[in-house]
């Protein structure tokens, strides 16, 4: 009789769990979502999110920033983001090739580059004059796996001062590591994403001098769904509010142009 009752109380124990289960709000069964984004997109992409997840507060979103590059060798070595926002294009489009993504890469802004400093002489002194200027140090992201550090190397180059810049340089893993060596002071000035300084938490700090397009290759940016996200709605849902009207406000308020909108 004993056992027939302790029996009958873990049956009852049992059906109350399920029923409990299934009577859960809808966050239980919530979406969940891991994006991977270039380290420029860190405000801008923080507000996107923010709107984004006030139409749909039971989903789980996770974003996490850093250089383009190694965010590109995680994917294709079975990391699990189910969205990639990289600085460079090519990155996406490679990974793209390999079957590693759900569709094809789409392109989401165009960044842009200044010389920023704390000092205002030095973010006004032109690329040119660098070499002979107060500079000790002075910060790029690195070229070997950052976007945006590419593009400082091409802005040098074509001003001439690459070499003579090199013993001065120090290189940040991405242009958000970067720009903290110019914020900090380890750096006097350095080549940052125009994204950043027009952030709230850089806004009015030092000066900055906008680097003509034309003296580097376009920081043309894209996006893709990767492959473990192709049965993941949320993150579906999630692309085409990138192409929303209200998402495209928030990156243009931070700086980039926009596909479709590059000669405006």
């Amino acid at each position: 009789m004993h056992n027939e009752r302790h029996f009958m109380k873990s049956l009852f124990a049992g059906v109350s769990l399920v029923l409990s289960l299934a009577l859960l709000p809808h966050a239980a069964w919530a979406g969940s979502l891991t994006i991977a984004a270039a380290a420029d997109l860190k405000y801008a992409m923080a507000e996107v999110v923010n709107d984004f997840r006030a139409q749909r507060p039971d989903d789980r979103i996770e974003v996490i920033y850093g250089s383009s590059g190694k965010f590109s060798t995680q994917i294709a070595n079975g990391a699990p983001f189910d969205l990639f926002f990289s600085a460079d294009i090519a990155y996406p489009r490679e990974l793209e090739k390999k079957g590693l993504t759900a569709g094809a890469t789409r392109p989401y802004a165009v960044g842009r580059i200044v010389l920023w400093s704390l000092k205002p002489e030095l973010a006004r002194t032109p690329l040119g004059d660098l070499p002979n200027a107060a500079v000790r140090k002075f910060a790029i992201a690195n070229p070997q796996h950052a976007p945006y550090g590419v593009r400082a190397q091409e802005a040098l180059q074509h001003q001439g001062v690459w070499e003579a810049m090199k013993p001065k340089l120090v290189m940040g893993e991405n242009i958000a590591h970067t720009a903290q060596y110019v914020d900090s002071g380890a750096a006097d000035a350095g080549i940052v994403a125009l994204a950043l300084v027009l952030s709230p938490t850089m806004q009015g700090k030092g000066a900055w001098t906008l680097i003509p397009a034309e003296w580097h290759a376009p920081l043309e940016q894209g996006y893709a769904i990767t492959r473990r996200a192709a049965a993941n709605p949320l993150a579906a849902d999630f692309a085409r509010y990138m192409a929303s009207e209200p998402a495209r406000a928030v990156m243009r308020r931070y700086g980039f142009a926009l596909p479709g909108e590059e000669g405006k």
